[in-house]
């Protein structure tokens, strides 16, 4: 309930942005983060409504329950069959409740993962999308096996042979994120992030309060440009002025000719070469020096 209560109190206190910004300064990068969670942002069904036709659901991990807090099921992306799945938040406290802020449980991953099984076993790419604080870090969770879930979706998209693409909306929060990330190709929108930790979580850790948030959100490099260069993400996805809260239509748009793009790409290869492929983009992350 502390943690619930946590996300309530940030609801309350979150301002929208009227710019589109750059990550230059350690307030941009904080502006950034502001308006990945802007509460007028698209969400992952907004997405689906736009993107895709002959949308049809599927509920539950056949083990223990359905969790809200994702979505997914058999679409259509412009005539081709695929699989689309992601987190979902909500736009009231009613559905942020019913969604739980987006911050899926165990059973919401494995619930992922069988719809991800069933998008190669009947050869469809799976499109996944990013939008969540993080995984759920409940005790009934975590009796659930919360790590062993995310552990387990991981290895499993590692060696999956249909095409993965994942695209982070707005929020892209620690592992709760790369459960469902672990793909071919990852596209971000302009003002979404993507972060081991939250900003707010990062300052209460290293300065003991919630009043260094903007360093904490520079130092972090979750935007998209400091991704890009990083060579994380592959394409950063145009927003409209001031965010893609101003034109979901817009936004929708940019993202489809980037999903087909990158599809037909992935889709080119031979199975055992993309998941070679896919193996190799993950090792590569990550820099370190050594001193002698």
């Amino acid at each position: 309930m502390e943690e619930r209560s946590r996300f309530q109190a940030r609801e309350q206190t979150r301002q929208p942005d009227e710019q589109r910004t750059s990550p230059a300064s350690p307030g941009k990068a904080w502006d950034r983060v502001q308006i990945s969670r802007h509460q007028d942002r698209p969400y992952t069904l907004d997405c689906f409504d736009r993107l895709f036709d002959s949308f049809r659901e599927i509920h539950g991990d056949r083990k223990f329950a359905d969790d809200r807090a994702i979505v997914g099921g058999m679409a259509s992306f412009k005539g081709a069959p695929v699989m689309v799945l992601g987190h979902q938040k909500g736009r009231n406290t009613k559905e942020r409740l019913e969604r739980n802020y987006g911050m899926p449980k165990p059973e919401g991953y494995r619930k992922a993962l069988r719809l991800m099984k069933l998008a190669e076993k009947f050869g469809r790419p799976v499109l996944t999308f990013i939008d969540t604080p993080g995984a759920y870090p409940g005790l009934g969770a975590e009796k659930r096996g919360q790590a062993e879930a995310i552990a387990y979706n991981l290895r499993s998209m590692a060696g999956l042979r249909v095409p993965i693409i994942a695209t982070v909306l707005g929020e892209g929060g620690s592992g709760g994120a790369l459960a469902v990330g672990l793909a071919d190709r990852i596209l971000m929108l302009e003002n979404s992030i993507y972060s081991v930790i939250s900003p707010e979580s990062c300052s209460a850790i290293l300065w003991k309060d919630q009043n260094h948030v903007r360093e904490a959100a520079q130092s972090l490099k979750l935007t998209a440009p400091d991704l890009k260069r990083f060579g994380i993400v592959d394409e950063i996805v145009a927003e409209p002025p001031g965010g893609a809260h101003n034109d979901w239509d817009q936004t929708t748009s940019e993202l489809s000719r980037a999903l087909s793009r990158h599809l037909e790409e992935v889709s080119a290869l031979d199975p055992q070469d993309r998941i070679d492929s896919r193996h190799e983009k993950f090792r590569k992350i990550g820099e370190y020096a050594s001193r002698v």
